[in-house]
């Protein structure tokens, strides 16, 4: 979705996880009137706090924060609302006078909101129950295989396990008789943005270091059984499930896990920091993609610094409202 030159700035800022997308956009709140906007499909959540690294009370009290803790876990979020609302939010806080600043690392999120996206249909109850039937019946890897005849550009993208992509791809084609793949080609594509977007990318020169973070977080969220203590709470709710996309999030997937005496502490633990780091993968792909980025190295000591530097020249010549 191309944007004109003389719209009113907005401020992405993107990266991998613990790349410190958050300590990069607190520099800036502080400095220049701001409000954040997240791009975070695991931060709209309430009470998931610990394995989502949700900023805390004192953070987010340096600037107003928005789409974080907006609904239940129980419920979903899609990409379409994503987009609806952090518009609405754009339009809303540069009429404030404010800049808008997106954050997060949900890079599809990003992409419909940069490209646009069509209206896809709404879940069908009824087709998602004998989706979920025939899942158990004949697998998953089997619905990925019949997905693979009936939409191979949305297979291909698939892991064959991930039954909820799969699952949505094939109660699309049963309520539209088209391939998701031929919907998803932007329908707001040409036309012009109502802001000027700025995509900075904290991404790592050493993905060891990366890597190494990553692990400490994650150690973090285990110490006096934090994240095992937020599950446990989750659990007892009693209106959960680990097929829900909220008890899907990286942490909370293999924390519900070892509740449920699959696995011991040391692999929970092991499979914590290996399905992070591969979401970290995920994410550097989409961003080496995106051409038109300023990359800042997140491992410099004065990444904050520059992100900041980065926005002070961008407002020179771009309006906040």
């Amino acid at each position: 979705m191309p944007t004109s030159t003389t719209a009113p700035l907005a401020v992405a800022i993107m990266g991998p996880t613990a790349s410190g997308k958050t300590a990069a956009a607190l520099e800036i709140a502080r400095h220049i009137p701001c409000e954040i906007i997240s791009v975070d499909s695991a931060l709209v959540y309430r009470g998931m706090d610990i394995g989502t690294a949700k900023p805390s009370a004192a953070e987010r009290a340096i600037a107003p924060h928005h789409l974080i803790d907006i609904i239940e876990p129980t419920e979903a979020y899609s990409a379409m609302q994503f987009r609806a609302d952090a518009l609405r939010l754009i339009a809303d806080i540069g009429g404030r006078g404010k800049l808008p600043l997106l954050v997060g690392g949900t890079m599809l999120y990003f992409k419909v909101l940069r490209d646009g996206m069509d209206t896809l249909p709404v879940a069908d109850p009824a087709v998602r129950a004998r989706l979920d039937a025939e899942a158990a019946e004949t697998g998953v890897p089997a619905q990925h295989a019949r997905l693979a005849l009936l939409d191979p550009i949305t297979a291909a993208r698939l892991k064959p396990k991930d039954s909820q992509r799969i699952q949505r791809a094939l109660e699309i084609i049963e309520l539209t008789g088209q391939p998701m793949s031929s919907l998803l080609t932007g329908d707001s594509a040409g036309e012009p943005a109502p802001y000027t977007l700025l995509p900075l990318a904290l991404e790592p020169s050493d993905r060891s270091v990366l890597h190494e973070r990553i692990a400490q977080r994650f150690d973090q969220m285990l110490e006096e059984d934090a994240l095992l203590k937020e599950v446990a709470a989750l659990r007892a709710r009693g209106d959960l499930n680990p097929g829900l996309p909220s008890m899907r999030c990286v942490g909370y997937r293999q924390a519900w896990e070892y509740l449920d005496g699959v696995v011991d502490r040391a692999v929970l633990r092991e499979k914590g920091i290996a399905a992070t780091r591969q979401l970290a993968k995920r994410q550097l792909t989409w961003l080496r993609g995106m051409d038109e980025r300023l990359v800042i190295d997140c491992l410099a000591p004065d990444a904050t610094q520059q992100a900041l530097a980065q926005v002070r020249i961008a407002l020179r010549d771009h309006p906040t409202g």
